[in-house]
């Protein structure tokens, strides 16, 4: 058994050996302990009439800043495993989307890639951070590039996990869609357990309290997560995305994994054929989230690029 994996079993019997917890109780004693082993530390700011949930590096170093981005119906603890690979080397900002995780969720706003953009770049503002490296998984990744365009001054490198927002190249998702099924919105119980099997290929193991409380929270999203689905279900299939993300002057990483079912790993290649400074990296034995399921290799490859930039 994994040391991390070891140490949250041995976390989970005390806390249930102390006291009678709630699955809820332990659900939050896993999360804060995941949190702290990255060396983050939660917080919230307002963004108009939305409140933003982020999590933060508890202490600043000297190194430089690197702004995280979920993807579609997931959430900012999704980087923790990434984050603690970076502990103690860069400054972490790790964003609840609105319409995600513990982020306001209101059913009557914008929610496709540009208007996201425009919140996050509100947040960042607010918070003082102006110079940074910028990472997105999935629709995340897609965000990643149009903030990346839109934003030239700001962002000094993109990484791109899996990027949504080019579907040249049909998944498996796309198929189940078409159909009516969507494997990525949990509507009951069982179904977020076919979420992860559809979308990691290298699933991590997570206790069922923690398991159940997480299947709660996505079935109890799946309102919203209709509305941001529909939002964002045709940007592929517009011109405007391809035609922004040309616009790119940052150097992109566009790491991939090969296994990928909700989008087709050979997408990469459309992407680095419309960024003009992008190369590409595919990962073998992962599905769509390498930050998830390789945090090792996804650090690395992250330094291998910054290095290859240094004169």
């Amino acid at each position: 058994m994994p040391r991390n994996t070891l140490n949250l079993v041995l976390l989970l019997a005390t806390t249930l050996l102390i006291s009678a917890c709630s699955k809820q109780g332990i659900y939050d004693s896993a999360i804060g302990w995941e949190r702290s082993s990255a060396g983050l530390e939660p917080e919230q700011v307002t963004v108009g009439e939305l409140e933003i949930a982020y999590l933060r590096s508890k202490e600043a170093v000297d190194g430089d800043t690197v702004v995280l981005v979920h993807g579609f119906g997931a959430n900012k603890d999704n980087w923790t495993r990434l984050a603690k690979e970076f502990k103690g080397e860069f400054n972490i900002y790790a964003f609840d989307l609105p319409g995600h995780g513990d982020s306001s969720k209101p059913l009557n706003i914008g929610y496709r890639f540009e208007d996201q953009v425009g919140y996050l770049n509100q947040a960042l503002a607010k918070l003082g951070v102006e110079r940074f490296h910028m990472m997105g998984n999935s629709m995340g990744g897609a965000i990643t590039a149009l903030y990346s365009a839109t934003h030239p001054d700001q962002v000094q490198t993109a990484v791109l996990f899996d990027p949504a927002g080019i579907f040249e190249y049909e998944s498996e998702l796309v198929d189940l869609v078409l159909e009516g099924d969507n494997p990525l919105i949990p509507k009951q119980e069982g179904d977020f357990d076919k979420l992860l099997d559809f979308a990691l290929e290298k699933r991590p193991f997570v206790p069922w309290p923690i398991f159940d409380v997480m299947e709660e929270k996505a079935i109890a999203n799946r309102e919203v997560n209709e509305v941001i689905f529909a939002a964002i279900r045709d940007t592929g299939f517009e011109p405007d995305f391809r035609n922004a993300i040309t616009n790119i002057q940052a150097p992109v990483l566009v790491v991939w994994g090969k296994l990928d079912r909700v989008i087709d790993y050979r997408n990469a290649d459309v992407f680095v054929e419309a960024i003009p400074n992008a190369r590409k990296a595919i990962l073998d034995d992962i599905g769509h989230a390498p930050m998830v399921e390789a945090p090792e290799e996804s650090a690395a490859l992250f330094r291998d690029f910054l290095a290859d930039r240094q004169p």
